[in-house]
Protein backbone atom coordinates (compact mmCIF):
# COMPACT_ATOMS: atom_id res chain seq x y z
CA UNK A 1 0.00 0.00 0.00
CA UNK A 2 1.16 3.21 -0.69
CA UNK A 3 2.64 5.69 1.71
CA UNK A 4 1.49 9.12 2.38
CA UNK A 5 4.05 11.74 3.70
CA UNK A 6 0.98 14.02 3.86
CA UNK A 7 -0.46 12.06 6.75
CA UNK A 8 2.48 12.46 9.21
CA UNK A 9 1.95 15.09 11.27
CA UNK A 10 5.87 16.54 11.77
CA UNK A 11 7.31 19.75 13.55
CA UNK A 12 8.16 22.91 12.79
CA UNK A 13 11.11 23.06 14.78
CA UNK A 14 13.90 20.90 17.45
CA UNK A 15 16.01 22.80 19.53
CA UNK A 16 18.40 20.88 22.15
CA UNK A 17 20.36 23.00 24.95
CA UNK A 18 23.26 21.26 26.38
CA UNK A 19 23.10 22.02 30.02
CA UNK A 20 25.35 20.36 32.86
CA UNK A 21 26.44 17.55 30.94
CA UNK A 22 22.80 16.77 30.20
CA UNK A 23 21.45 17.32 26.95
CA UNK A 24 17.79 18.23 27.26
CA UNK A 25 15.76 18.37 23.92
CA UNK A 26 12.94 20.56 23.54
CA UNK A 27 10.72 20.27 21.12
CA UNK A 28 8.39 23.31 19.67
CA UNK A 29 5.54 21.47 18.90
CA UNK A 30 6.19 18.09 18.27
CA UNK A 31 8.90 15.00 19.18
CA UNK A 32 12.15 15.40 16.62
CA UNK A 33 11.36 14.23 13.06
CA UNK A 34 13.08 11.17 13.34
CA UNK A 35 11.23 10.62 16.82
CA UNK A 36 8.51 9.31 14.26
CA UNK A 37 8.70 5.81 13.07
CA UNK A 38 7.88 5.37 9.31
CA UNK A 39 4.34 5.16 8.12
CA UNK A 40 4.58 1.64 7.18
CA UNK A 41 5.85 0.74 10.65
CA UNK A 42 2.89 3.14 12.31
CA UNK A 43 0.25 1.59 10.16
CA UNK A 44 1.59 -2.19 11.21
CA UNK A 45 1.64 -1.40 14.58
CA UNK A 46 -2.22 0.08 14.90
CA UNK A 47 -3.44 -2.80 12.78
CA UNK A 48 -1.89 -5.25 15.15
CA UNK A 49 -2.99 -3.26 18.25
CA UNK A 50 0.42 -3.71 19.28
CA UNK A 51 0.82 -1.52 22.92
CA UNK A 52 4.00 -1.31 23.02
CA UNK A 53 3.79 1.88 20.50
CA UNK A 54 1.56 3.27 23.00
CA UNK A 55 3.15 7.06 23.57
CA UNK A 56 5.13 6.27 20.59
CA UNK A 57 2.39 7.88 18.56
CA UNK A 58 -0.79 8.25 17.82
CA UNK A 59 -3.47 8.05 15.00
CA UNK A 60 -6.49 10.19 14.01
CA UNK A 61 -9.49 8.96 12.44
CA UNK A 62 -10.48 10.81 9.62
CA UNK A 63 -13.97 9.59 9.64
CA UNK A 64 -14.78 9.90 13.33
CA UNK A 65 -12.77 13.14 14.08
CA UNK A 66 -11.35 11.15 17.03
CA UNK A 67 -7.35 9.67 18.34
CA UNK A 68 -6.57 6.67 19.69
CA UNK A 69 -3.94 5.11 20.63
CA UNK A 70 -2.44 2.10 18.35
CA UNK A 71 -3.33 -0.78 21.24
CA UNK A 72 -7.15 1.18 20.98
CA UNK A 73 -9.64 -2.20 20.84
CA UNK A 74 -11.83 -0.36 18.57
CA UNK A 75 -12.34 -1.33 14.87
CA UNK A 76 -9.08 -0.31 12.75
CA UNK A 77 -10.01 2.42 10.34
CA UNK A 78 -8.97 2.43 6.75
CA UNK A 79 -5.22 3.69 6.30
CA UNK A 80 -6.36 6.18 3.77
CA UNK A 81 -8.13 7.84 6.80
CA UNK A 82 -5.27 7.78 9.29
CA UNK A 83 -3.34 10.89 9.97
CA UNK A 84 -0.23 10.12 12.62
CA UNK A 85 0.47 12.38 15.88
CA UNK A 86 3.69 12.42 17.64
CA UNK A 87 2.00 13.90 20.87
CA UNK A 88 -1.19 14.37 22.36
CA UNK A 89 -1.50 18.00 21.66
CA UNK A 90 -0.90 18.08 17.63
CA UNK A 91 -4.00 15.49 17.76
CA UNK A 92 -5.65 18.18 19.65
CA UNK A 93 -4.65 20.90 17.78
CA UNK A 94 -5.47 19.31 14.61
CA UNK A 95 -9.13 19.35 15.93
CA UNK A 96 -9.14 15.50 16.96
CA UNK A 97 -11.16 13.98 20.42
CA UNK A 98 -9.77 11.48 22.15
CA UNK A 99 -11.12 8.21 22.18
CA UNK A 100 -13.28 7.24 24.65
CA UNK A 101 -12.19 3.61 24.43
CA UNK A 102 -8.63 3.59 24.47
CA UNK A 103 -8.92 7.03 26.44
CA UNK A 104 -5.39 8.65 25.01
CA UNK A 105 -5.20 10.91 27.54
CA UNK A 106 -5.18 8.82 30.62
CA UNK A 107 -1.60 8.35 31.90
CA UNK A 108 -1.37 4.49 32.53
CA UNK A 109 2.00 5.90 34.86
CA UNK A 110 4.26 2.85 33.29
CA UNK A 111 6.86 2.85 30.55
CA UNK A 112 6.62 -0.06 28.22
CA UNK A 113 7.38 -3.29 29.33
CA UNK A 114 10.60 -3.21 26.95
CA UNK A 115 11.79 0.25 28.49
CA UNK A 116 11.07 -1.31 31.78
CA UNK A 117 13.65 -3.85 30.77
CA UNK A 118 16.16 -1.43 30.10
CA UNK A 119 16.10 0.46 32.86
CA UNK A 120 16.23 -2.83 35.09
CA UNK A 121 19.60 -3.20 33.14
CA UNK A 122 20.78 0.14 34.12
CA UNK A 123 19.80 -0.48 37.44
CA UNK A 124 21.24 -3.73 37.60
CA UNK A 125 25.25 -2.85 36.70
CA UNK A 126 27.22 0.35 36.71
CA UNK A 127 28.83 -0.65 33.41
CA UNK A 128 27.97 0.60 29.85
CA UNK A 129 25.35 -0.93 28.37
CA UNK A 130 26.06 -2.27 25.12
CA UNK A 131 23.91 -2.72 21.86
CA UNK A 132 24.36 -6.43 21.76
CA UNK A 133 23.19 -6.27 25.85
CA UNK A 134 20.12 -5.11 24.81
CA UNK A 135 19.68 -7.59 21.93
CA UNK A 136 19.81 -10.82 23.56
CA UNK A 137 17.56 -9.16 26.05
CA UNK A 138 15.32 -8.62 23.27
CA UNK A 139 15.42 -4.74 22.86
CA UNK A 140 15.74 -3.20 19.76
CA UNK A 141 18.57 -0.50 20.61
CA UNK A 142 17.61 2.02 17.57
CA UNK A 143 14.01 1.72 19.17
CA UNK A 144 15.53 2.21 22.53
CA UNK A 145 17.01 5.15 21.36
CA UNK A 146 14.05 7.02 19.80
CA UNK A 147 12.31 6.39 22.54
CA UNK A 148 13.91 7.87 25.76
CA UNK A 149 14.91 10.60 23.06
CA UNK A 150 11.35 11.33 22.72
CA UNK A 151 10.49 10.75 26.25
CA UNK A 152 13.58 11.88 28.48
CA UNK A 153 15.15 14.02 26.45
CA UNK A 154 18.51 11.79 25.80
CA UNK A 155 19.79 9.34 24.19
CA UNK A 156 19.92 5.92 26.15
CA UNK A 157 23.58 5.59 26.71
CA UNK A 158 23.51 9.92 28.14
CA UNK A 159 20.59 8.74 30.57
CA UNK A 160 23.22 5.75 31.93
CA UNK A 161 26.06 8.24 32.16
CA UNK A 162 24.42 10.84 34.04
CA UNK A 163 22.84 8.37 35.83
CA UNK A 164 26.09 7.30 36.92
CA UNK A 165 27.53 10.40 37.55
CA UNK A 166 24.58 11.67 39.57
CA UNK A 167 24.99 8.55 41.68
CA UNK A 168 29.35 9.05 42.52
CA UNK A 169 28.13 12.56 43.43
CA UNK A 170 25.72 11.11 46.34
CA UNK A 171 27.85 8.47 47.56
CA UNK A 172 31.01 11.53 47.93
CA UNK A 173 28.94 13.27 49.76
CA UNK A 174 28.12 10.44 51.87
CA UNK A 175 32.07 10.10 52.27
CA UNK A 176 32.70 7.02 49.92
CA UNK A 177 36.46 6.60 48.76
CA UNK A 178 37.56 8.16 45.37
CA UNK A 179 38.74 4.55 44.58
CA UNK A 180 35.60 2.68 44.90
CA UNK A 181 33.51 5.43 43.78
CA UNK A 182 34.98 5.15 40.43
CA UNK A 183 35.43 1.67 39.62
CA UNK A 184 31.91 1.04 41.05
CA UNK A 185 30.55 3.36 38.67
CA UNK A 186 32.08 1.67 35.97
CA UNK A 187 35.26 3.34 34.67
CA UNK A 188 37.88 1.92 34.39
CA UNK A 189 40.70 4.86 36.02
CA UNK A 190 40.67 7.70 37.88
CA UNK A 191 41.46 10.02 34.71
CA UNK A 192 38.88 9.13 33.10
CA UNK A 193 36.13 9.70 36.00
CA UNK A 194 37.46 12.86 37.09
CA UNK A 195 37.29 14.10 33.29
CA UNK A 196 33.89 13.30 32.99
CA UNK A 197 33.03 14.28 36.81
CA UNK A 198 34.05 17.45 35.94
CA UNK A 199 32.87 17.99 32.77
CA UNK A 200 29.36 17.66 34.51
CA UNK A 201 29.54 19.46 37.88
CA UNK A 202 32.37 22.10 37.04
CA UNK A 203 34.56 20.99 40.00
CA UNK A 204 36.69 17.42 40.25
CA UNK A 205 35.44 14.88 42.37
CA UNK A 206 38.32 15.69 45.28
CA UNK A 207 36.57 19.29 46.33
CA UNK A 208 32.60 17.96 45.26
CA UNK A 209 31.58 17.94 49.49
CA UNK A 210 29.68 20.93 48.93
CA UNK A 211 28.75 20.37 45.40
CA UNK A 212 24.84 20.39 45.05
CA UNK A 213 22.92 19.49 41.86
CA UNK A 214 19.69 19.90 40.48
CA UNK A 215 17.84 16.06 39.19
CA UNK A 216 15.26 15.74 36.83
CA UNK A 217 12.46 13.34 36.76
CA UNK A 218 9.82 12.76 33.78
CA UNK A 219 6.19 11.42 35.39
CA UNK A 220 3.20 11.07 33.52
CA UNK A 221 0.14 12.53 33.83
CA UNK A 222 -3.60 12.68 32.57
CA UNK A 223 -2.10 16.04 30.59
CA UNK A 224 1.06 14.16 28.95
CA UNK A 225 4.02 13.62 30.29
CA UNK A 226 5.82 16.30 32.85
CA UNK A 227 9.21 17.05 33.61
CA UNK A 228 10.63 17.94 37.24
CA UNK A 229 13.47 19.18 38.75
CA UNK A 230 14.72 19.36 42.41
CA UNK A 231 17.95 20.14 44.54
CA UNK A 232 18.42 18.69 47.77
CA UNK A 233 16.12 21.75 49.57
CA UNK A 234 12.93 20.85 47.29
CA UNK A 235 11.13 21.34 43.98
CA UNK A 236 12.49 24.05 41.75
CA UNK A 237 11.06 22.98 38.06
CA UNK A 238 7.73 21.67 37.03
CA UNK A 239 6.96 21.59 33.54
CA UNK A 240 5.28 20.10 30.60
CA UNK A 241 7.96 18.79 28.09
CA UNK A 242 6.49 20.56 25.44
CA UNK A 243 6.30 23.65 26.93
CA UNK A 244 7.97 26.18 24.58
CA UNK A 245 9.47 28.16 27.49
CA UNK A 246 10.97 24.99 28.62
CA UNK A 247 14.89 25.35 27.27
CA UNK A 248 14.79 28.70 28.78
CA UNK A 249 13.54 27.36 32.03
CA UNK A 250 16.51 25.10 32.26
CA UNK A 251 18.90 28.02 31.43
CA UNK A 252 17.37 29.94 34.08
CA UNK A 253 17.83 27.23 36.58
CA UNK A 254 22.06 27.14 35.66
CA UNK A 255 21.61 30.64 35.90
CA UNK A 256 20.03 30.58 39.49
CA UNK A 257 21.62 27.17 40.85
CA UNK A 258 25.13 27.95 39.48
CA UNK A 259 25.28 23.54 39.82
CA UNK A 260 24.70 20.32 37.04
CA UNK A 261 21.56 18.69 36.01
CA UNK A 262 21.82 15.39 35.76
CA UNK A 263 18.50 12.27 35.81
CA UNK A 264 17.94 10.85 39.08
CA UNK A 265 15.37 11.21 41.94
CA UNK A 266 15.51 12.58 45.55
CA UNK A 267 12.79 12.63 48.23
CA UNK A 268 11.29 15.87 47.52
CA UNK A 269 10.29 14.43 43.48
CA UNK A 270 8.98 11.13 44.84
CA UNK A 271 6.89 13.73 47.40
CA UNK A 272 5.77 15.37 44.05
CA UNK A 273 4.84 12.18 41.76
CA UNK A 274 2.73 10.86 45.21
CA UNK A 275 1.24 14.32 45.23
CA UNK A 276 0.46 14.66 41.74
CA UNK A 277 -1.47 11.21 41.34
CA UNK A 278 -3.38 12.01 44.23
CA UNK A 279 -4.12 15.75 43.22
CA UNK A 280 -5.37 14.43 39.15
CA UNK A 281 -7.27 12.11 41.33
CA UNK A 282 -9.17 15.01 43.00
CA UNK A 283 -8.07 13.83 46.45
CA UNK A 284 -5.46 16.95 47.14
CA UNK A 285 -6.18 20.26 47.22
CA UNK A 286 -3.19 21.48 48.94
CA UNK A 287 0.40 20.11 47.93
CA UNK A 288 2.88 19.83 51.14
CA UNK A 289 6.23 19.06 48.70
CA UNK A 290 9.10 22.04 49.65
CA UNK A 291 9.47 24.37 46.91
CA UNK A 292 12.28 26.26 46.05
CA UNK A 293 11.56 29.12 43.18
CA UNK A 294 14.00 32.28 43.79
CA UNK A 295 13.44 35.58 41.17
CA UNK A 296 13.29 38.81 41.51
CA UNK A 297 11.27 40.93 44.45
CA UNK A 298 8.30 41.06 42.49
CA UNK A 299 8.13 37.87 40.86
CA UNK A 300 8.60 36.06 44.16
CA UNK A 301 5.51 38.57 45.19
CA UNK A 302 3.62 37.57 42.77
CA UNK A 303 3.96 33.23 42.76
CA UNK A 304 3.65 33.82 46.38
CA UNK A 305 0.23 35.42 46.02
CA UNK A 306 -0.40 32.51 43.58
CA UNK A 307 -0.02 29.91 45.92
CA UNK A 308 -2.55 31.80 48.40
CA UNK A 309 -5.87 31.21 45.82
CA UNK A 310 -7.89 28.98 47.01
CA UNK A 311 -8.21 25.56 45.34
CA UNK A 312 -11.37 25.63 42.88
CA UNK A 313 -11.05 29.36 42.47
CA UNK A 314 -9.78 31.91 40.13
CA UNK A 315 -8.36 35.22 40.50
CA UNK A 316 -8.17 37.90 37.54
CA UNK A 317 -4.97 39.70 36.15
CA UNK A 318 -6.24 42.73 38.41
CA UNK A 319 -7.36 41.43 41.80
CA UNK A 320 -3.99 39.74 41.92
CA UNK A 321 -1.79 43.16 41.29
CA UNK A 322 -4.12 44.43 43.75
CA UNK A 323 -3.28 41.81 46.23
CA UNK A 324 0.39 42.59 46.03
CA UNK A 325 0.04 46.03 46.56
CA UNK A 326 0.77 47.19 43.07
CA UNK A 327 -2.74 48.27 41.31
CA UNK A 328 -2.52 48.82 37.96
CA UNK A 329 0.34 46.06 37.08
CA UNK A 330 -1.30 43.50 35.87
CA UNK A 331 0.55 43.29 32.46
CA UNK A 332 3.72 42.71 35.00
CA UNK A 333 1.79 40.66 36.90
CA UNK A 334 0.56 38.62 34.00
CA UNK A 335 4.68 38.36 32.88
CA UNK A 336 5.60 37.24 35.75
CA UNK A 337 2.77 35.12 36.14
CA UNK A 338 4.02 33.43 32.33
CA UNK A 339 7.57 33.07 34.17
CA UNK A 340 5.96 30.50 36.94
CA UNK A 341 8.64 27.52 36.84
CA UNK A 342 6.59 25.13 38.91
CA UNK A 343 3.21 24.59 37.07
CA UNK A 344 0.20 23.13 39.12
CA UNK A 345 1.60 23.15 42.22
CA UNK A 346 2.28 27.16 41.95
CA UNK A 347 -1.07 27.59 40.71
CA UNK A 348 -1.02 30.21 37.81
CA UNK A 349 -4.08 28.11 35.97
CA UNK A 350 -6.23 29.91 38.47
CA UNK A 351 -5.34 33.03 37.14
CA UNK A 352 -8.16 34.54 34.56
CA UNK A 353 -9.14 37.21 32.45
CA UNK A 354 -11.47 40.16 34.25
CA UNK A 355 -14.35 38.84 32.05
CA UNK A 356 -13.66 35.31 32.77
CA UNK A 357 -12.19 34.45 29.84
CA UNK A 358 -9.17 32.02 29.96
CA UNK A 359 -6.33 34.23 28.91
CA UNK A 360 -2.85 32.70 28.82
CA UNK A 361 -1.16 29.83 29.42
CA UNK A 362 1.80 28.23 28.96
CA UNK A 363 1.15 24.53 28.50
CA UNK A 364 -2.17 25.20 26.43
CA UNK A 365 -5.62 26.60 27.49
CA UNK A 366 -6.73 22.98 27.00
CA UNK A 367 -5.26 22.06 29.83
CA UNK A 368 -5.50 25.01 31.50
CA UNK A 369 -9.54 24.30 31.23
CA UNK A 370 -8.66 20.56 32.31
CA UNK A 371 -7.51 21.93 35.49
CA UNK A 372 -9.76 24.41 36.61
CA UNK A 373 -12.95 22.11 35.38
CA UNK A 374 -10.74 19.14 37.43
CA UNK A 375 -10.85 21.83 40.74
CA UNK A 376 -14.55 22.78 40.36
CA UNK A 377 -15.39 18.96 40.33
CA UNK A 378 -16.51 19.63 36.83
CA UNK A 379 -14.65 17.04 35.22
CA UNK A 380 -12.83 13.61 36.92
CA UNK A 381 -9.70 11.75 36.02
CA UNK A 382 -11.42 9.21 34.81
CA UNK A 383 -14.06 11.30 32.71
CA UNK A 384 -11.37 13.13 30.85
CA UNK A 385 -13.75 14.13 27.64
CA UNK A 386 -16.35 16.88 27.37
CA UNK A 387 -20.19 15.79 27.26
CA UNK A 388 -21.20 15.00 23.57
CA UNK A 389 -18.31 13.33 22.63
CA UNK A 390 -18.54 10.10 21.61
CA UNK A 391 -16.56 6.65 20.77
CA UNK A 392 -15.52 6.07 17.66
Amino acid sequence: MTERKFNVHRPRGNHCQEIGGIVVEIRETMAAMNMMPSVKEMQRAYLAKDVSYDGIFFLGVRTTGIFCRPSCPARKPLPKNVDYFSDVREALLAGYRPCKRCRPLDAKGQPPKWVNAALELVSSTSEKIKDAELRQSGIDPFRLRRYFRKHYGMTFQAYCRSQRLGSALDQLRRGSGLDDVALGNGYESHSGFRDAFTRTFGRPPGRSEDLDCIVVSWFESPLGPLIAAANHRGVCLLEFTDRRMLQNQFLTLKKLFSCAIVPGRNEHLNILEKELEQYFAGNLKQFSVPLVYPGTRFQERVWNQLLRIPYGQTRSYEDLARQIDSAGSQRAVGHANGLNRIAIVIPCHRVVNKDGKLGGYGGGLWRKQFLLDLEQGVRRLDSPLPSGSTEN
